[in-house]
């Protein structure tokens, strides 16, 4: 960016850099307005990019209401907005807005009709990090065509369910909230490549995220995590892995917690393990159902199921053959002998794991 008092750039050109103008709003006002009479007559190329960060603006200017209706980017960081207002409608065309380090996050702090203006078809990237946000604004939710969304450094305390909206999104940066969980439609994102979650509150990972397919970076430093999930092996395009900051258990753990199975649970494991035949016609619809959720046993000289009765365990696998990390997974019984149970720390090791996580991943971060 430019240092205050930079000069104006010469007609003709697209960009726009107001930043750091030792100017007043007012007059800051009248530069915009003039630039916008200028644009309307054909005496100037049309805006397309117009950065005005720095500038103690307490609202936008009045000018962005009707004079750049083609502008594709605005810059209003670092300024003391507390809401961007109705003149933000008016930008038809925008696609990159950057309102960090502002004082943003009241209940106005959008404008009304946001989610039904053009604006929520054509904005791309959304960057309202460093502010005031509790919550996630709803309208933001309804803002389908975002491929990035930034809400780093806010007061955020969840994550809403409905951030599955975002079928577009391809990067979301958390970092550095109060957030506890991961809800699990967080992993129906499809295109998501990039997910940073650091310097949060949380305490797990849902094992959905083996759904996130597309993810290739996932930062989850300084939190609360003491395992992840076995899942997260599966995520094949995963090359960056931030785990630094977090109680990661160093040593194996085995939860000796365990309630026996209902006698429900204990005829559906039957009937799976012995691989009775069944037709749709034997069963009411609700047994039906449930002999569909059975879970496979990961032990491989087990050959179990289990339903709602599961031992949870820690297993270690190596990352890149330097790093080991403690990942959940759930045995059928106590007394399924799993290799992952052996006291010996080399047989906890599942050798197809470790030798497909080594491959893939090019960075573990874990000190």
């Amino acid at each position: 960016m430019e240092e205050a008092g930079a000069a104006v750039p010469a007609a003709g050109e697209a960009e726009l850099n107001l930043s750091r103008l030792s100017v007043s709003p007012e007059t800051l006002e009248s530069e915009l307005e003039s630039r916008g009479d200028e644009e309307r007559r054909g005496a100037r190329e049309a805006l397309l990019r117009l950065l005005l960060p720095h500038n103690r603006l307490a609202s936008l200017p009045r000018a962005l209401g009707g004079g750049f209706p083609h502008l594709q980017l605005l810059d209003v960081s670092g300024n003391a907005l507390t809401a961007l207002g109705p003149e933000l409608l008016a930008l038809r065309r925008l696609r990159t807005l950057l309102a960090k380090n502002n004082r943003l996050g009241g209940p106005g702090a959008l404008p009304k009709g946001l989610a039904r203006s053009p604006l929520a078809r054509s904005l791309q990237v959304l960057n309202l990090s460093g502010n005031c946000f509790q919550e996630l604004p709803a309208p933001v939710l309804e803002l389908r065509a975002l491929h990035t969304l930034s809400l780093g450094g806010n007061q955020l305390q969840t994550i809403p369910a409905e951030i599955e909206n975002l079928q577009s999104l391809e990067c979301l940066y958390l970092g550095g909230n109060f957030i506890k969980e991961i809800p699990p439609e967080l992993a129906n994102l499809p295109s998501l490549n990039y997910l940073v979650l650091c310097d949060n509150r949380i305490q797990s990972v849902p094992p959905q995220f083996s759904q996130l397919h597309s993810l290739r970076s996932l930062s989850l430093h300084n939190n609360l995590l003491t395992y992840l999930p076995r899942e997260i092996l599966s995520l094949i395009h995963l090359e960056e892995l931030s785990l630094r900051g977090n109680p990661l258990v160093v040593r194996f753990v085995r939860d000796l917690t365990y309630n026996p199975p209902t006698l429900l649970e204990l005829a559906a494991r039957t009937i799976k393990i012995r691989n009775i035949s069944y037709t749709p016609c034997d069963l009411p619809g609700n047994l039906l159902r449930y002999l569909s959720l059975a879970s496979n046993c990961p032990n491989p000289k087990c050959g179990g199921v289990y339903f709602d009765c599961c031992v949870r365990q820690i297993k270690f696998v190596d990352f890149c053959g330097k790093y080991r990390l403690p990942l959940m997974h759930y045995l059928c019984s106590p007394e399924c002998s799993s290799p992952c149970s052996s006291t010996s720390q080399s047989e906890s090791d599942s050798e197809d794991e470790a030798s497909v996580a080594a491959h893939r991943m090019q960075k573990v971060l874990l000190g």
